[in-house]
């Protein structure tokens, strides 16, 4: 019976192992290494923001680790274990992940993005050490959204779902793209992008930050190369009176509140025609900071609000139907009104 049992032992292991075979694959990394993952990771984390939220749209149940807590505001959106995962932090502006919490997680795969240069010599420095796979995906501008959805769901086990999500992003940039199109160079709105308390930091033209006036057709008037990553350029009271926009964008809610009454504002084409827009920012930015998949809905968002008769969308029902997608949660008409900030 002795003999029996260590046979059967034996069998059950050699079956285990065989189906754990059958369940991974091998995937080459951002280092050139040839890794076993499992066929469906169980638990995956990002090194960045852009990442994580990308991760979390396709499969919220796969993160073990976030870049920062969930804030209260977020919660309402967000799944409930979110709020449970340990914080391993991220890189930028002199930030780099804690390693031994990396370590204590033991993630399936870790994620990171394509940024600058300077930043991602620093990326490789830090992971290479660790053996874990580490898979970059290519998140520079909105329009890698479609295929980096579909290439984290190949890696996830979750094609179908990042199939939904690759499709929904390319009808957007296409229906973007349409819009835009139609609009005359000479009736395309002049934008200022205002941030921070006092609306006087902005993004150049050709700043990642801005990137949707771009997309949307909008003129961004603070024309320059960035000279940091990070934009937050700083500008006078007096440069934006020169530049007298039809159109703000404001990131701060201070500042939108106090603009219309502000003296050295009242002056301005875009605050005299109350065409200043708060950018909704639950859970997450529309926008910016950080950059995430919520742009997709920011720039439907951002089209309506210059151009209201050329795309004259309900806003309020496309977002409702991004964040069912997307969020995967059922909002009510009025409560999605006061996010649009319609």
């Amino acid at each position: 019976m002795h003999r029996i049992s260590h046979l059967l032992t034996a069998v059950l292991l050699v079956v285990l192992m065989s189906v754990a075979i059958a369940e991974a694959r091998e995937i080459t990394d951002m280092y050139g290494r040839r890794l076993s993952v499992p066929d469906r990771p169980r638990k995956v984390v990002s090194i960045g923001p852009t990442g994580t939220y990308l991760l979390y749209a396709i499969d919220p149940t796969m993160l073990a680790g976030l870049n920062f807590p969930v804030r209260e505001h977020q919660k309402r959106y967000l799944h409930a274990r979110l709020s449970r995962l340990p914080v391993i932090g991220w890189f930028g502006q002199g930030q780099t992940p804690n390693r031994e919490t990396l370590m204590l997680i033991d993630p399936d795969v870790i994620f990171t993005s394509k940024m600058d240069q300077a930043l991602s010599n620093k990326i490789y420095e830090h992971l290479k050490v660790m053996k874990m796979p580490v898979v970059e995906l290519t998140v520079e501008t909105l329009y890698d959204y479609p295929e980096a959805f579909l290439s984290a769901g190949r890696i996830l086990g979750r094609e179908k779902r990042a199939m939904e999500l690759a499709d929904y992003s390319r009808r957007t940039l296409l229906e973007a793209e349409d819009v835009v199109k139609r609009v005359p160079r000479n009736e395309r709105v002049s934008v200022y992008y205002a941030e921070g308390p006092d609306g006087l930091s902005t993004e150049c033209d050709t700043s990642r930050h801005s990137e949707l006036i771009r997309l949307a057709g909008g003129m961004n008037v603070h024309r320059c190369v960035a000279r940091n990553p990070y934009g937050m350029e700083k500008v006078s009271m007096e440069q934006v009176l020169i530049y007298n926009p039809q159109v703000i964008l404001a990131f701060d809610k201070g500042f939108y509140r106090r603009v219309f009454k502000d003296p050295l504002w009242r002056n301005i084409r875009a605050v005299k025609t109350g065409r200043v827009y708060l950018i909704p920012e639950e859970p997450i930015n529309w926008f910016d900071r950080p950059p995430s998949f919520m742009r997709i809905i920011g720039l439907k968002w951002v089209l309506n609000s210059f151009y209201p008769n050329r795309y004259a969308v309900d806003i309020v029902r496309e977002a409702r139907e991004f964040y069912r997608l997307f969020l995967g949660v059922e909002m009510q008409e009025p409560e999605m009104k006061r996010i649009c900030n319609r």
